[in-house]
């Protein structure tokens, strides 16, 4: 048993050689591809209620009881929020500031547009929540304590507690989809395979490789679900898929920071280190 634990640890090593011999040509570019795919999906929401926003303006005094003057503020701050913190990351600037923008409009729009209670909406947000934790850990550097005397948590600490939480919070997208539509076999084995690496990117055991993997399987799941370019124009399932399309693009960016940055001190992989 023991012989067999070690030829496993053996190969996994092998392979996480190879593995990073192959991607070593992309690694200067992932953190770059992951913050712009994190806040993909706030690009493209702001983008359709620009070219919707008579539609838009419309839902929200007709449906939602908005007063005519403070639909368009509502609508305008969430549009320039939304455009300046992405671009925002994307530039590594302000990133703290730009996080907790677009945190703010992640819950403004659960109550502007009725979907707090929103099982799949609820669930989705909060993947795309922890890839913004997962961009807010990124931030936290070595600072002095304003006072030496009083009991403070260090910057290193609150990455760890962050890049938990991240890691955590990233998973909920796969669980809610696990969940969600008509069981098959096939779906059965997908969803046993996908919880498993979330659950190992949850505990943070070999979490760069699971997470490089849910990477993968989410963006080929993504293009064959979410293929929202397929439907017709009109038809009003397209808006849909496509706010899931890009939404899972932000988590697919989380799980390719996690893969670029590591699971953080509060995981498996850390503490088996220590020994």
């Amino acid at each position: 048993m023991d012989n067999m634990k070690e030829q496993m640890e053996a190969f996994s090593r092998k392979a996480e050689d190879i593995v990073d011999r192959v991607g070593q040509p992309l690694k200067p570019y992932i953190p770059a591809m992951s913050r712009f795919l994190i806040v993909a999906t706030f690009l493209e929401d702001s983008l359709r209620i620009i070219t919707q926003w008579r539609d838009q303006l419309a839902f929200m005094e007709q449906s939602r009881g908005f007063p005519a003057g403070l639909s368009h503020i509502f609508l305008g701050l969430n549009v320039l929020t939304m455009l300046i913190a992405s671009f925002c990351i994307i530039a590594k600037k302000y990133q703290s500031y730009a996080v907790y923008g677009l945190m703010g409009v992640i819950v403004a729009q659960a109550f502007g547009y009725g979907l707090i209670f929103d099982m799949s909406f609820f669930l989705r947000n909060l993947s795309v929540m922890g890839g913004l934790m997962m961009v807010l850990s990124e931030t936290m550097v070595k600072r002095k304590q304003m006072f030496a005397a009083l009991p403070q948590m260090s910057e290193t600490n609150r990455r760890m507690y962050l890049q938990l939480a991240g890691r955590i919070l990233l998973i909920f997208l796969f669980i809610g989809s696990a969940f969600h539509g008509e069981w098959s076999l096939m779906r059965i084995l997908v969803s046993v395979c996908g919880l498993a690496a979330c659950l190992m990117v949850a505990v943070g055991f070999k979490a760069k490789w699971s997470a490089m993997f849910l990477v993968l399987f989410l963006s080929v799941l993504n293009v064959f679900v979410n293929n929202f370019w397929s439907v017709q124009y009109s038809y009003y399932k397209r808006d849909f898929l496509r706010y899931d399309f890009f939404q899972s693009l932000s988590t697919v960016g989380g799980f390719l920071l996690l893969v670029s940055t590591g699971p953080g001190g509060l995981s498996y992989d850390e503490k088996k280190k220590e020994f």
